[in-house]
């Protein structure tokens, strides 16, 4: 039953999100973005889940028939199993398991979609798809590195991996969040995780894989019909995900600015999700307003710049924890 709830939900999420890219970039280009079907377009990403449905799903006859049919699920999946661990509001009805390894967990779940990229880019036979999954593979693995370094903040500051323990760690308002803590660190920690977040997810400044300019549409160039729909899915699942995760670990989880201020029960799915929703606000935002960079900025950028950082802050937090 929780797995249906989640996917169910999952599913929610991403048809929102589609929505909202779309209105988001129409207001930010002076456009109104989809109008035509239902309220304010609201009906659009129905209307084209149902065309990619209906669309032909064509194998190129060169290809790796297998590993091209099973690459997307190997994307998609990881995707779908990191929600089961994510506490959207206080109490057990609210998370689907909590696990006492959470943190290791989701770090050890979404590293799996660098292998159905790669999936994807060698068995569609195209030079493009190739040089697109090689990008990708690249960049998911040098940005889990920062991003893994950003976990262990919370992490260390909470004596624990379950994200439950996490959230009830920033009890009592806003500054105990570890966004704040110690002594203002976090938002070291908190931006490392915002950076390394948005090229996990292939987001602009960081969408290479995707180029349409250099490499037509990427690693899933060949992809038609409900195949090209799961890629399309995790890459909006997972912008919600990492947004939920950043929520958990920085920004109090389920709990009020204040304290005892319309907190628990209800109230701490919703706080929740507005905290989440307003993170993907500013990742689309973030979209909607920055070129995409070079290859070799977006690799210098992991290594000689965010991972340095990231073990200052690792280091930092470890002191003020175990000394001060």
């Amino acid at each position: 039953m929780a797995a249906l709830v989640i996917f169910g939900f999952m599913m929610g999420v991403v048809l929102v999100l589609i929505w909202l890219l779309r209105k988001i970039f129409g207001f930010m280009q002076i456009r109104l973005g989809p109008m035509m079907h239902g309220p304010q377009g609201i009906f659009q990403t129905p209307a084209d889940a149902l065309k990619l449905l209906a669309k032909e799903d064509v194998i190129p006859d060169r290809a790796d028939k297998w590993v091209f049919v099973i690459a997307p699920l190997v994307v998609f999946v990881p995707a779908y199993m990191v929600y089961v661990v994510i506490p959207f509001g206080e109490g057990s009805r609210f998370i689907a398991k909590d696990l006492n390894i959470g943190i290791l967990y989701i770090a050890a779940i979404s590293s799996m979609a660098v292998i159905g990229i790669i999936m994807a880019g060698w068995a569609s036979e195209n030079k493009y798809s190739l040089l697109g999954a090689l990008r990708g593979a690249a960049q998911l693995v040098s940005y889990e590195v920062p991003m893994a370094l950003a976990f262990m903040g919370p992490v260390i500051l909470a004596g624990s991996l379950s994200m439950q323990s996490i959230v009830k760690a920033q009890t009592g308002g806003f500054w105990h969040w570890h966004f704040l803590q110690p002594w203002g660190l976090g938002l070291l920690g908190f931006l490392l995780m915002i950076t390394a977040a948005l090229a996990e997810t292939n987001q602009v400044p960081f969408d290479l894989p995707e180029a349409e300019s250099e490499l037509v549409a990427g690693y899933n160039t060949e992809y038609s019909g409900m195949k090209f729909g799961l890629f399309f899915m995790a890459e909006f699942a997972n912008t919600f995900t990492l947004c939920a995760i950043t929520t958990t670990l920085f920004l109090g989880g389920w709990h009020s600015p204040f304290p005892h201020f319309l907190d628990g029960g209800w109230w701490s799915l919703l706080w929740f999700l507005g905290k989440s929703g307003f993170l993907v606000f500013v990742f689309m935002w973030i979209r909607a307003t920055y070129p995409r960079v070079r290859v070799d900025q977006l690799m210098e950028f992991a290594w000689k710049g965010l991972i340095p950082v990231g073990l200052f802050y690792l280091i930092a937090v470890a002191f003020f924890a175990v000394v001060v």
